[in-house]
């Protein structure tokens, strides 16, 4: 299968590649969740190419966002079915942005960063139920001054579906945290969105390269489906 981020390398980094040996399997183990990395409406954005609806969500990622959550939703379901956890993370603000440190690298909307605006609510198509885990965190990663840990721990984790947005800001920074806390973890490349398309296949080439394996939504739904994955319920 070509990758997504072959066009961005040299002949020199293909030798290199090689040569290193990087990009190897970790694989996965029988106790896996889904996890999905700020499906809000802040970061998905509206249905449209992203230019034409930066306007109403400045962060959002417009189309490419939505086709992603198309097909995590469908992830989702068959989670459900296999009594597999899922996990989501929410980027909010409880009070305040005087440490939102986002503020100082881009142009935001202030108050849609605040609990209780629109934008920071998860969007309607991936609701979670009463069941599901939903982690409040300020920063990139959802393991950074978060019980994400504990949660995990609770569920009997070993390993991480990940999904969600974006993949070379919030998602990278969790698989690096995910992986430092050893856990098992496959990024779902369709199941992935980033506003920039350059840093999208950047993100997913160095997470391949040095941390996680990097797995197409039809790998996911196969491991999910022939695996004897374990209730941790």
């Amino acid at each position: 299968m070509g990758r997504l981020w072959e066009d961005l390398l040299t002949e020199r980094d293909k030798a290199v590649l090689k040569k290193g040996g990087w990009g190897k399997s970790r694989g996965l183990g029988t106790k896996p969740c889904l996890m999905i990395i700020d499906p809000q409406y802040n970061y998905v954005g509206d249905d449209k190419p992203i230019l034409e609806q930066q306007d109403q969500w400045p962060t959002g990622c417009g189309t490419e966002a939505w086709v992603g959550v198309r097909k995590i939703r469908g992830l989702i379901d068959l989670c459900r079915s296999k009594k597999v956890p899922i996990v989501y993370t929410r980027q909010v603000q409880k009070r305040t942005l005087a440490f939102d440190g986002f503020t100082k690298k881009a142009q935001r909307k202030g108050d849609s960063f605040l609990e209780g605006h629109k934008g920071t609510r998860i969007v309607e198509e991936l609701a979670p139920l009463e069941e599901d885990v939903i982690v409040d965190k300020s920063y990139g990663s959802g393991f950074y001054g978060t019980p994400m840990v504990s949660y995990l721990n609770g569920l009997r984790v070993d390993s991480i579906l990940m999904t969600g947005g974006t993949t070379s800001g919030c998602v990278r920074a969790t698989v690096v945290d995910a992986i430092t806390r050893n856990y098992n973890v496959a990024l779902i490349e369709d199941c992935v969105f980033d506003r920039i398309e350059t840093s999208h296949k950047i993100a997913l080439f160095d997470m391949w390269m040095k941390y996680c394996d990097v797995i197409s939504l039809e790998e996911a739904l196969e491991y999910l489906t022939v695996t004897e994955v374990r209730d941790q319920r």
